[in-house]
């Protein structure tokens, strides 16, 4: 399965990139992410709990980051073993590029899937791959700028924790 998108990130591309190396907005951005620790330089250790379909799982795994290129990109990728629900693999490039008033996040990514998660067929897969990097890259985008007044009207206390990583670097 393979899946390109962009994102316009309102903050400057020093940034994204601070944070797209930090383990804690991984963290936070990673749907289902119970613990990760490690560095951008070691590689990253992640526990992650998903279901697709009718299939729970608890992925441990590991996260490396390659190709980096000091605030143009880097490609990360990971794998995880859920024991008898199988393993995910899989990996993004992603490029960013300064535009007015912030920067264009790019991403192409990519996964795989082996074991009983892989049966229940590509359809199924494909679409729950697709939530998990759109989810991702909504949750970074908002940990980055900080919700949309839209959004921080509905969830006062919810937006206090959000846009956090922005607040703290300020």
């Amino acid at each position: 399965m393979q899946l390109t998108d962009t994102r316009d990130i309102m903050a400057s591309p020093e940034v994204v990139w601070a944070a797209i190396l930090n383990p804690e907005v991984l963290k936070e951005c990673v749907p289902g992410c119970e613990s990760m620790t490690g560095s951008p330089e070691t590689g990253f250790e992640a526990v992650v709990a998903q279901k697709v379909g009718p299939v729970s799982a608890r992925f441990t795994g590991l996260v490396t980051l390659s190709d980096i290129s000091p605030l143009k990109g880097l490609k990360i990728s990971g794998e995880g073993k859920g024991g008898p629900a199988g393993y995910a693999k899989g990996g993004a490039t992603v490029t960013m590029e300064p535009i007015e008033g912030g920067t264009r996040l790019s991403y192409a990514v990519e996964a795989n899937v082996g074991g009983k998660i892989a049966q229940l067929g590509s359809r199924i897969i494909d679409s729950f791959a697709k939530k998990m990097a759109d989810s991702f890259f909504e949750r970074f985008q908002t940990a980055v700028e900080g919700p949309s007044e839209d959004a921080e009207a509905e969830a006062a206390p919810e937006a206090a924790k959000k846009g956090w990583f922005k607040r703290l670097i300020s």
